[in-house]
């Protein structure tokens, strides 16, 4: 129990649908994120972070199991783990972790727990077939409706923080029977819906908002079968399918809605703090699931990999060991797994596409394999290598390359430019280890 009760408590941070770019301490000037930027000051913040999957399920289960989605299995939405799998809070809670989840986790399968010993307030319901994706209103709908009030996501992550103040109380203090087991080592994981569409927020915040966002100037939909549309409905082009006001409207809310989780997590490390912890003794995790296009290439929600959809915000704060830095080498979520056994002295289990990201918290940036991946649906994927990324499209046999040095809002595919020609062998070849089809 000695060796239980030197492990540091860890405060797992994650939204749902936060874009990259959109955070104080991304450099976004419009943007209200006092508590993630202050944690962020004592971290290492990842700006080359990507999701394993651009889309809610896939992701999350990649990040429970540090492994790409052919590799565990959940390539599509409304798939889950096999039953008992070794996630990496089953994995914890093997060597005396207290696994806590608070919000949204979202498991469809027989098996709600996934290694975590409590959920609270969580998203705990097998799959009825009603929730798949061609339940919901279309992209423009979506946009439309955009406005200010009070969505049915903000309500449930409401029961999240409270769930997680109540439990912060009953573990750590608990003062009426005196129950508390502070000494036990304790992963607490909060998961919350927003910033996720419906574009619905708080009326003080829309108002502020409203005014205060610009759309992204790369609003002209990219010539490709898959990057040319939404999800449920074409590409909308501003003036044409819809209007400025309409995107400003939605941009207003999903602002809003940012700092709104944002106050939530001050709200739970506040309760932390009145508990009587030490905030620098924890492992502090942010993170969120994928991206949101946001109006960018007239593409709105996820599931391309543009780098408003595939990128996301990261940082991990530990101030007892790691200064703060910034991390620019290419990173993945699937990666977390790998670096919170590392971090706790845990034994990696075997089988993982995670990779620990302890060297590069430690500034030994020399040796990183600059690689990262993404996939979605079985059919397409994304190798980035450096500063180019590549993409294979199974559908249509057709391959994308940007090379975001010299074309960061991905405008051209380069692909048949002469310039990278010996590159495109070389991700074929990974593309093919990877179990991807063949080119045309």
């Amino acid at each position: 129990m000695d060796d239980v009760k030197k492990k540091p408590n860890i405060l797992f941070l994650m939204s749902d649908e936060h874009r990259f770019d959109i955070s104080g301490f991304s450099g976004n000037s419009i943007i209200r994120t006092p508590c993630l930027d202050e944690l962020a000051k004592d971290a290492v913040v990842f700006t080359n972070a990507y999701t394993p999957a651009p889309i809610c399920i896939p992701a999350r289960q990649c990040i429970a199991a540090g492994q790409y989605p052919k590799t565990c299995g959940v390539e599509r939405y409304g798939e889950d783990l096999p039953i008992n799998y070794q996630t990496f809070a089953k994995t914890l809670s093997q060597v005396g972790y207290e696994t806590v989840a608070a919000g949204k986790l979202h498991h469809f399968g027989i098996d709600q727990m996934q290694g975590w010993r409590m959920r609270i307030a969580g998203d705990c319901e097998l799959s009825s077939g009603v929730l798949g994706p061609g339940m919901k209103w279309d992209e423009k709908k979506e946009i439309l409706r955009a406005g200010p009030g009070e969505s049915v996501y903000a309500r449930k992550d409401k029961l999240v923080v409270q769930g997680t103040k109540d439990f912060i109380y009953q573990y750590f203090v608990d003062s009426y029977y005196d129950r508390a087991t502070p000494d036990h080592p304790l992963l607490l994981y909060v998961g919350l819906l927003n910033p996720h569409y419906p574009y619905i927020a708080e009326q003080r915040l829309f108002d502020y908002y409203l005014n205060r966002v610009e759309p992204y100037e790369n609003q002209r939909p990219f010539d490709h079968p898959f990057l040319g549309k939404c999800a449920n409905t074409k590409a909308l082009i501003p003036g044409e399918d819809i209007s400025l006001r309409d995107i400003k409207r939605a941009m207003a809310a999903y602002y809003a809605n940012i700092e709104t989780i944002d106050s939530q997590f001050e709200d739970i490390l506040k309760s932390l703090k009145e508990a009587g912890q030490n905030l620098d003794d924890w492992i502090i995790i942010y993170t969120s699931d994928h991206g949101e296009m946001l109006g960018e290439h007239a593409i709105w929600e996820k599931q391309r990999f543009f780098e408003g959809s595939v990128k996301v915000p990261l940082f991990i704060r530990y101030p007892k060991k790691f200064r703060p830095k910034i991390i620019k080498k290419n990173v993945n979520l699937i990666d977390l797994f790998a670096t919170l056994c590392e971090l706790t002295e845990t034994e990696i289990p075997t089988g993982l596409d995670s990779r620990s990201l302890v060297p590069l918290l430690d500034g030994n940036e020399s040796s990183w394999e600059n690689e990262t991946i993404s996939q979605f649906n079985g059919q397409n994927i994304m190798i980035k290598k450096e500063n180019i990324k590549y993409q294979w499209y199974e559908e249509d046999q057709s391959e994308v390359l940007f090379d975001l040095e010299i074309d960061s809002t991905e405008k051209q595919n380069l692909v048949d430019h002469v310039r990278y020609q010996e590159m495109l062998p070389i991700f074929r070849n990974r593309r093919d280890e990877l179990g991807f089809g063949f080119t045309r």
